[in-house]
């Protein structure tokens, strides 16, 4: 009897004792956390939405229901750090190089939106997301830019400024999407709705159009070493390629709004030229990869950053598809089948990188 109930004591210690390691763990990855680790829900969302049209559909199922998990686990983390480790959560989200990072939430959220739509067939849900996508957009958009705005102590362009800044752009033309795609799925002024998709759509245009003018210049202009090319720089092609995707999902839906379909030659235009513009930036960034990684050796390890890398690749793959089938230009269909293997690639090797951290880290913390 004695025996039994030392060791009842036994096990109730090394439960008391787990739990508090689960604890501390979790409290090491919320303090910790990356404020762009969103993008991991974009880069999943994006290539699961390319998998789908391309008739991928088991790859694209799976990546789904990794991404529901994932969002609900990145929501659990910044709520704890919100609430707990709040100085630290502010401080990131008024800083000109890791404040962009936070419109990660809104593409993300908008993102799993798509999806749902798209490869889950669940509008219902993907409404109320993109209820909270609007409202994070408010919220974030507004205190970001107006704390990097009225702040005395200002950093440099070169410091301050990198392709995260981006994800405005493509938070705005992520919101604009789903907005597109619910108006064949929910009753509703289909007017008022596709008008305020349209409006977000130009709004996403604009805010590209102004922060890639100064990334230009940071680029050509501005000492550039080879350490400051992190992987959100692909934001740089990956804002144009959502919005191809966001321009097409419009023309594509032309039949909703008398006013779409009048302005339906321009949006084309419109369209293609970001594609074009997208499709610039591929060579010249794999080129200022290799820059970096083989001529300058810089070491080769994972860094929550590499999901700004995945997104674009994968929403290329989108957003050429749509593209193809917006302007009737099939022979373009040879890109997304080649281009989603590379993504699925790049996908694959950024997730590898990330597990191994998250396992290394809990083992750092139960020793």
């Amino acid at each position: 009897m004695k025996a039994l109930k030392e060791g009842s004591k036994e096990g109730q210690s090394l439960y008391g004792k787990g739990c508090l390691m689960v604890l501390a763990f979790i409290k090491k990855q919320a303090k910790g956390l990356f404020p762009g680790y969103f993008a991991f829900i974009m880069a999943t969302g994006a290539l699961s939405i390319s998998c789908s049209l391309l008739n991928m559909g088991l790859v694209s199922k799976l990546l789904l229901y990794v991404n529901g998990v994932a969002y609900l686990w990145l929501w659990f983390l910044t709520l704890i750090r919100l609430t707990s480790f709040f100085p630290e959560f502010w401080n990131d989200l008024i800083s000109h190089t890791k404040g962009p990072g936070f419109f990660t939430l809104i593409a993300g959220t908008s993102m799993l939106s798509s999806q749902l739509i798209i490869v889950g067939n669940e509008p219902q849900i993907a409404l109320y997301l993109w209820y909270l996508a609007i409202i994070l957009w408010v919220l974030i958009m507004y205190l970001f830019f107006t704390a990097v705005t009225i702040r005395k102590h200002k950093p440099s362009l070169a410091k301050g400024i990198n392709g995260a800044w981006l994800i405005a752009a493509v938070a705005t033309h992520s919101i604009s999407i789903v907005g597109t795609l619910l108006v064949s799925h929910v009753e509703a002024n289909h007017t008022i709705l596709l008008f305020f998709t349209l409006c977000m759509y130009f709004l996403g245009c604009m805010l590209y159009l102004n922060i890639i003018t100064l990334i230009f210049y940071r680029f050509t202009f501005v000492d550039f070493k080879y350490a400051s090319l992190t992987p959100p720089y692909w934001i740089n092609m990956g804002a144009v390629a959502i919005t191809t995707l966001a321009g097409s999902t419009l023309i594509r839906h032309a039949e909703y709004w008398s006013l779409l379909h009048e302005i339906k030659p321009f949006l084309k235009g419109f369209t293609l030229f970001f594609w074009v513009t997208g499709t610039w930036w591929i060579p010249l960034l794999f080129i200022l990869m290799v820059w970096r990684y083989f001529v300058h050796r810089y070491p080769l390890s994972y860094d929550p950053q590499i999901w700004g890398m995945v997104f674009p690749l994968s929403m290329y793959t989108a957003g050429t598809f749509q593209l193809s089938k917006a302007l009737g230009v099939s022979f373009l269909i040879w890109i997304p089948k080649v281009m989603v293997f590379v993504a699925m690639a790049m996908w694959l090797v950024a997730f590898g990188g990330m597990c191994h951290r998250v396992f290394r880290v809990a083992k750092e913390t139960d020793g």
